[in-house]
C-alpha cells in the first residue's frame, strides 16, 4: 500500500468514525459512502478504492468514544453491564445471550444492550415480558440468511439505556453467527460469563455493588 493511499485510506475511516459519533449515522456502509462524498466527491475513482474497513473504522470510533467519555466510561460500562445482566438474569427461560459493544466493552454515545433470546414461539417471551411487567416494542426485520431473506423479531425495552432483543429460534444457540464489523465469530456471553467479566473488569465497582445485589442468583 502507498503512502499516498494510507494517508487517504486514514482520513477516510477518520471521517467516516466522526459521522457515526458526532452525526448519528448508524451503518458502517452509510459512513463510508459519506465520508468517501464529502472528501473525495461523488463518482471520484477512489470511492470505492480506498473505502476502509468496518473493523478499521470501529477501532476509529472507540478512540472517539473512549476520548469524549473518558471521565465515565468505565461507570456506564458498568451500569449498562449490570442492567445487561439483571435483564438476562429475568429472561433466563428463554437462553440469553449478551453482544455487542457492552459486552465488548466498546460503548459509545447511543450504544445500546444487545440481547440475544431464543424461543420457537414469540408469544411465551411476549407474556413473558408482560409478567415482568416492562413495556416494550416490537419490530419485524429481514435478514439475508443463506441466500434467501429471513424474517426475525425484534423487541425494543424502555429502560434507562436503549435495550434491543433479538428473537431467535432456540436451535439456533448452537449457531454462532459472524461479526459485521469484522467478520470474526461474535462472542456471546451467557449471565454467568457476564458476572466474570464484571468482577474482572470492574472489581471495585462490583463489590461496592454487593449488598444491593443479594437478590440475584446466577
Amino acid at each position: 500500500m502507498s503512502k499516498k493511499h494510507r494517508e487517504i485510506r486514514q482520513l477516510l475511516t477518520r471521517e467516516a468514525a466522526r459521522l457515526m459519533h458526532e452525526e448519528s449515522v448508524e451503518q458502517y456502509l452509510d459512513a463510508k459512502r459519506m465520508a468517501s462524498k464529502r472528501l473525495l466527491g461523488k463518482g471520484t475513482k477512489y470511492l470505492t478504492k480506498y473505502l476502509p474497513s468496518n473493523g478499521e473504522i470501529a477501532e476509529e470510533l472507540h478512540r472517539i468514544s473512549k476520548f469524549h467519555m473518558e471521565e465515565n466510561h468505565q461507570s456506564t460500562l458498568f451500569e449498562m453491564r449490570m442492567l445487561a445482566m439483571d435483564i438476562m438474569v429475568k429472561l433466563a427461560p428463554f437462553w440469553p445471550r449478551l453482544i455487542g459493544s457492552v459486552s465488548t466493552g466498546r460503548i459509545r454515545q447511543g450504544s445500546d444492550i444487545d440481547i440475544h433470546v431464543f424461543c420457537d414461539h414469540p408469544e411465551q417471551l411476549y407474556q413473558h415480558l408482560d409478567e415482568l411487567g416492562w413495556g416494550y416494542e416490537t419490530r419485524q426485520i429481514s435478514i439475508q440468511r443463506n441466500s434467501r431473506q429471513v424474517e426475525y423479531t425484534h423487541i425494543y425495552l424502555a429502560g434507562e439505556y436503549p435495550i434491543e432483543l433479538s428473537v431467535y429460534p432456540a436451535n439456533d444457540i448452537r449457531v454462532t453467527g459472524r461479526s459485521s464489523t469484522d467478520g470474526k465469530p461474535i462472542n456471546r456471553l451467557s449471565a454467568s460469563r457476564l458476572r466474570e467479566l464484571i468482577e474482572e473488569e470492574h472489581q471495585e465497582a462490583w463489590n461496592l455493588s454487593q449488598p444491593l445485589l443479594s437478590r440475584l442468583e446466577i
